[in-house]
Parts: structure tokens; C-alpha cells; sequence
């Protein structure tokens, strides 16, 4: 059904799993965060959304903005599908502002006709806003008619940056040969695009995946990381576990050779809920990334609720030994309003007992073997994480996945640094101050119950409620 034939957006009918303090849809279905930028005054985060039903369908460019990263204030939908140039989906993209305007860079999606869902064609095209708020599709659309004649039909996700007074835009792509690739384009002005080639390929359908989504292509500590998520990389024992994969290559890219020289693909999130990242650079240098903080043919129990889907907490990218390491903004910490409970760890330690859905728990303890639980109103395991101190390992276990679980491997320590962000249907788990992070989505009737359990347990951890207060 065509979105002109719809009666009314989507209504959220009950908030029972609905997060506070991360950003879920207005209306309706989200997933791929787009257009990650600041712009007078404001970051802007754009989503891929259909509004009229809590599914995927003709995607839309949701909209939000916020001064802090934390409180964030719903706009109107920026971007609607079915114009000439993105007649049935205004696919992912990314945001530039230029002389004082905020630019769009979008993949406009389009079908054969034949009802055949893998029979399409893609093209690039721009919208502008001085505002902010209001945007106009550029006249003279497409900007990039049409993909290579090397390239499969799948051609999409535009992210643009500037460097020496340069436009660049990196696509993802599959080449005839069946590998996932990111190809680049360079420009003078926004309008006019010069194809530059392949700037990176997949090695492998089965370790580097057979089409790469969603590409950002940045710098940090004077190295260049290739940040993409690629479909089909085989499932290994303890990683590449999820549908699709999110992670990153490192190296070094010489612009005037269009050759990037980088080591070998590495996962960015280790949990079961996290895909297609985008990051923007904020004002005060840091790289920061957000993701969809789910995956796709998951169940989404809030469908039910009339809203599915939800991105990430906005996180700090620290590169060190060549590694992506994900911290929370340190804005996060102004929404702790009170201290739930905190001391000494003990054998047995109940660190929230049902009193929150919007919680930080912070823990802290000597190295050793341990069992971290999420339970719901009837003391039932969700989720656990187990740690193996022979191996410096974390194993989680899902009930919503079994015989799935996730592996983590930390760097040799003596002491175990935790960071717990749970937002009623979703907990971020970041370990070792960034250097391993879980995202699950989880869905209990009540807020849960989390415990510790281990033998001599010597450590401290401290529980805060969270809370937005309204602008």
C-alpha cells in the first residue's frame, strides 16, 4: 500500500517497554540512525522510520534534536518518500552543513514493479534546511544518478565529509563478484560527484561479508577507520554471532592514491542488539557513534505497543592499540537523580531489586569468577553474564536467545570495571571502562531485579536512578 493511502500515523498504546533516556520512534517503526550532526546549537539525529506502522515499510527520515544528547525533542518528519528520485523509500544517509545549511545526503529506493522485494534500483540525492527543522529536496536530484556498472543493485548509504576542501562520500555497495565493498566519491560542491573507485573490499564472503551497509569513514588519533556493517560474514564459535554484523578496519588511507592499507575486521559491540552505527564529530572533538539498538527478524515485542525499534545511548569512540573502544557520553551522568543502593560487595549482592527501569549500575571488583544476573518479577533469569577469570572471559546467556550466547575477551587484569545502563527494554553493558560493550534488548512486566553472585567477592558497585527532567 502505497503511504498516500494511509489514514494516520502510528500511536504508542502503551509505554510498558518504552525507553526514557534513549531515543525510540514518535510514531510508529525506527532503524538505522541517518544524518548524525550538530547544527546551530543542536545535535541532530535522523532515523529510518515508517510512521504509519510499528513494521518496516516505505522508509521516512524520522527526526530529533537535542542540546545535550540526552533529552531529545521530537521535529516532524524531515524527509517522506515518493518524489521521482526516491519513489518508494528515502533510504539511510548522513548530514553536512555548508555556508550555514544543514545538507542531507540520502539513498532514494526504488522498485521494478514486479513485486519482487530484491528487484530495485538505488540513487544518491540531497535535501536541504536553514532552519533546521523544515527541508527541501535539492531540484536537481539525483546527485549520483546510478551505481557503477561493476556494482550489483545495491548502492546506498551515503556518509560525507569534508577534508582539504573536498566533498568526499562513501557508498555501500556489492560488486558484481558477489563482495561487500565501500566505494567513494569526491566533490567541489556538493552537486557534482566524481566516482573515485573502491576505497575498501570485502577479502571473503565468509570474513568480510558479501554487501557492507552503512559505511563512515573518519580519523582518530591519526589513524583511519572504515566503520560498516556487512551481511553474511560466517558465524564463528564466539563471534560474528548476530544476522548482520557492525564493526571496523584500521589503517592508513592516502587520499591522492585512494588506497587504504588496514588490518583485519573487528566487531564493535559484542551484544545481540546492535547495527548500522553512524558518528559525528562534535564540536569539542570527540568522535561519537551511535547505532540501532536492536536487529533485523528480531521479535520487537513493543510492536504490539504501536512503536518498534530504538537507537543506542550516544557513545565516545577512544581508539587505543588499534582498537574501538565505546564509552557513554559523559552527559549520561547528569540524569543520575538519586542513589538506589551501594556499599560493599558480598557473596551474594542484590544491587537493584525491582525499584527502577531507568538505572546506572556501577560496579567495581577484584578479578575473579562471577555471575551477573537480570531477573524479572518472578526472580527468573533474563539475561547473565558470566566471567571467567582463568580465561578473562564474559559469556552472556539470553532466554529471548537460546543457545546463543555472546563472548567477550578482556585484556589480562586484576580488577573488573562494569557500567549497567538499563532503560526499561534495553541494557548497555560496557565493560572494562569501553573496552568491550553488550547491547541487549530485553522485556520484562516490571522493573528487574539484578544480582551478583561468587565466592569472596571483594569489590564495591553503586546504583543510581535515572531520571530527564522535562524541558
Amino acid at each position: 500500500m502505497s503511504h498516500t493511502l494511509e489514514k494516520k500515523f502510528s500511536t504508542v498504546t502503551n509505554d510498558r517497554y518504552r525507553p526514557k533516556f534513549h531515543l525510540a520512534p514518535t510514531y510508529g517503526w525506527m532503524n538505522d540512525p541517518n544524518g548524525f550532526v550538530y547544527f546551530q546549537g543542536y545535535y541532530h539525529i535522523f532515523y529510518q522510520n515508517y510512521p504509519y506502522k510499528p513494521e518496516w515499510g516505505p522508509m521516512h527520515w524520522g527526526h530529533a534534536r537535542s542540546r545535550d544528547l540526552m533529552h531529545w525533542e521530537d521535529l516532524p518528519i524531515a524527509l517522506t518518500p515518493g518524489d521521482a528520485e526516491d519513489t518508494d523509500g528515502v533510504f539511510s544517509g548522513s548530514a553536512i552543513v555548508k555556508d550555514g545549511r544543514l545538507w542531507l545526503i540520502y539513498t532514494g529506493h526504488h522498485y521494478y514493479g514486479d513485486n519482487d522485494p530484491e528487484h530495485f534500483w538505488q540513487n544518491q540525492n540531497l535535501a536541504y534546511s536553514d532552519d533546521g527543522v523544515h527541508f527541501t529536496k535539492y531540484e536537481h536530484n539525483p546527485i549520483i544518478a546510478e551505481a557503477p556498472s561493476d556494482s550489483t543493485h545495491h548502492f546506498r548509504d551515503p556518509k560525507i565529509w569534508e577534508y582539504d576542501g573536498n566533498y568526499y562520500v562513501i557508498l555501500g555497495n556489492q560488486s558484481q563478484d558477489g563482495l561487500g565493498r565501500a566505494l567513494i566519491y569526491q566533490s567541489e560542491n556538493l552537486f557534482d560527484w566524481q566516482y573515485l573507485g573502491e576505497l575498501d573490499k570485502s577479502r571473503s564472503v565468509a570474513t568480510e561479508g558479501d554487501m557492507w551497509e552503512c559505511p563512515d569513514f573518519f580519523t582518530l588519533n591519526s589513524r583511519h577507520i572504515l566503520l560498516t556493517s556487512p551481511m553474511k560474514i560466517e558465524t564463528q564459535p564466539q563471534k560474528f554471532r548476530n544476522l548482520y554484523q557492525t564493526g571496523y578496519f584500521v589503517g592508513h588511507y592516502d587520499y591522492a592514491k585512494n588506497q587504504f592499507d588496514r588490518g583485519e575486521f573487528q566487531e564493535l559491540d559484542n551484544g545481540h542488539d546492535f547495527y548500522a552505527s553512524q558518528t559525528l564529530l562534535a564540536p569539542d572533538g570527540r568522535r561519537i557513534v551511535i547505532g540501532w539498538a536492536d536487529m533485523w527478524e528480531s521479535e520487537f515485542p513493543e510492536k504490539a505497543d504501536g512503536w518498534a525499534g530504538m537507537l543506542t545511548l550516544p557513545r565516545e569512540l577512544i581508539l587505543a592499540n588499534d582498537r574501538l573502544l565505546m564509552r557513554p557520553v559523559a552527559e549520561v551522568r547528569a540524569l543520575r537523580k538519586q542513589v538506589l543502593s551501594s556499599g560493599s560487595l558480598s557473596s551474594v549482592q542484590t544491587l537493584l531489586d525491582g525499584h527502577s527501569s531507568t538505572v546506572e549500575v556501577q560496579l567495581n571488583l577484584t578479578a575473579q569468577d562471577f555471575n551477573l544476573h537480570f531477573q524479572n518479577s518472578k526472580k527468573q533469569d533474563i539475561i547473565t553474564l558470566n566471567f571467567d577469570n582463568a580465561y578473562q572471559q564474559f559469556r552472556l546467556t539470553h532466554q529471548d536467545h537460546p543457545q546463543d550466547d555472546r563472548f567477550a575477551t578482556i585484556a589480562k587484569s586484576s580488577e573488573i570495571a562494569l557500567s549497567l545502563y538499563i532503560d526499561k527494554s534495553v541494557v548497555e553493558i560496557f565493560v572494562q571502562n569501553g573496552e568491550k560493550v553488550f547491547t541487549e534488548r530485553f522485556y520484562t512486566d516490571e522493573a528487574p531485579t539484578i544480582k551478583i553472585d561468587g565466592k569472596n567477592l571483594l569489590g564495591q558497585f553503586t546504583t543510581y536512578h535515572y531520571q530527564l527532567e522535562t524541558h
